[in-house]
Formats: C-alpha cells, structure tokens, sequence
C-alpha cells in the first residue's frame, strides 16, 4: 500500500487493496488520509478517488512521522483542533489511536480518543461479556461498556470479533438484544460494523463497499483504477446462502475456512 506501506496490513480493518492504474492502496488508508477526498458520482453511483490528491497525499506524508513506529509517511493525522500527531493506519489499533468508521471518518491520536460516558463506574472488574476474563472498571481504548444497558462491558478486541462476525443490522448487546445501540456505540468508538446486506445480482461485478456506512458502490480512483470487493477467490470471494440465494457473505466476513464451498445464512441455518 502506497499509503500506509504495509503489504500484509489486517484488511479487516485497512480494507481491500485497489491496485490498478499506477494506485495500489487499501480502501481505509485512502478514506482516512489526508488531504484525499473521495467523490461520489452519482450517475454512475461509483465512488471517485482523485489520482492526483492520492500522489499529494504520498508526497506531504513523506515529511511526517507515525507516532506509533516512528517511521515517515503517516498519511492521518489526529483530528483534534491545535493536533499535529500523525500515523499510519495498520499502526492505530497498536497505540491506542482511534479511527471513526462513519460520519466524517475523523481520527484521532492515543491523546484524544473520543470517550464513553458511563453512569456507574463498578467496584470490581467486571467480565467481558465475550469472552468472560475480566476487563478494567473505567472505559479507556481498549475497554468498552453498552450505552444501552450500562452494565455490559467488553474488551476492545472481543467486540471488533464480533461486530465483523454480526455485521451491522445484526450486531446488538449481548445483554441488551432489542438494542442495536451497541453497533452505533462501536462506530462511534472506532470499531469497523460493516453491513451484511449483500443482496447482490449474479451477473453483477460491484457489491458492498466495506463499511455499511457508505452504501453498495463500487471503488473507483480517475485514472481510472477501481476496486470491487468481490473475488474469484481468496477472503473476500462472495458465497451466497445454500439454501435461499438471498442473502450472502466473504469468507472473511463469516470466518470461513478455505476449503469451505457452501455457507447457510442465520435466517436459514
């Protein structure tokens, strides 16, 4: 990746890579970068990467320095006003920076992380509803209480599993499941929700963008590289339900082995 400069960055949360035309950068990496803004052409419903703010981008984060490896071309900077802290996005996750998967898709350095307000902060470390060894009692990066409940704390890492395992309209508080606010409290927080609403045409080549934020269009950079999130093979080869054909799913999405040719929806199974 041209931005971040990592070959085997977690595309989980980097996105997949769109290499084509003189571009080879993962999806995040360009969405968060500075000074890149993606356009959305709405006649041929593609999102537009400009080549050119992509080359500026390089060019600048030449001179600035990831807070987390200490090495140059840190392409995000913090968004806090009067903050110059710069990073790469693989090296977030590593040093407590925060990165909002919504919205303005703003970041943030391990300084000013956005924060969770909690009503009653408990006396003993309460367990991780997830994979229940205890968390620390006050939120901080990396732990994380539902905003619906109040009582439902997590780890960081536990909730990211689940959230890309759930996807967004199926991702809710393991204590609290009429609310979806832990999916809202997630992006929030700088955890990827991506949307599982693959209702996807055979004969067409585009599905969903990473993240449920930004629609079903396709990647497309003006030169004119593009990225469709579909593979032959490979973590993001789109398999449909076995059974309904309705809904489908990446092998990355569902934690599917390689070897695994078929795969049955929650509706179904």
């Amino acid at each position: 990746c041209m931005l971040c400069r990592q070959a085997e960055a977690d595309q989980d949360i980097c996105g997949p890579i769109l290499n084509q035309e003189g571009v080879c950068a993962h999806f995040f990496c360009l969405f968060f970068a500075n000074e890149i803004s993606p356009q959305m052409d709405e006649e041929q419903e593609e999102l537009i990467f400009d080549a050119e703010e992509i080359e500026r981008a390089v060019e600048h984060a030449a001179q600035r320095e990831c807070c987390v490896c200490h090495q140059s071309g840190a392409t995000i900077t913090c968004s806090e006003t009067g903050c110059d802290v710069s990073f790469h996005l693989p090296c977030a996750t590593q040093d407590g920076c925060a990165t909002q998967y919504f919205g303005l898709h703003r970041s943030f350095c391990r300084e000013h992380p956005p924060r969770q307000a909690v009503e009653a902060v408990p006396e003993e470390a309460p367990p991780c509803l997830i994979c229940m060894d205890p968390v620390d009692n006050q939120t901080s990066y990396r732990t994380m209480v539902c905003p619906a409940c109040q009582h439902a704390w997590f780890h960081r890492e536990c909730l990211q599993g689940q959230a890309l395992h759930a996807g967004l309209m199926r991702f809710q508080c393991p204590a609290y499941a009429p609310s979806q606010a832990a999916a809202v409290a997630s992006s929030s927080q700088a955890l990827l929700v991506p949307s599982r609403n693959l209702m996807v045409s055979e004969t067409s080549s585009h599905t969903e963008t990473p993240s449920g934020d930004l629609g079903s269009s396709p990647v497309h950079a003006t030169g004119r590289a593009s990225s469709n999130r579909a593979e032959q093979d490979g973590p993001w080869q789109l398999l449909l339900c076995s059974s309904c054909a309705a809904e489908g799913t990446h092998r990355r999405c569902s934690h599917l082995r390689p070897r695994t040719n078929s795969w049955e929806c929650s509706s179904c199974a």
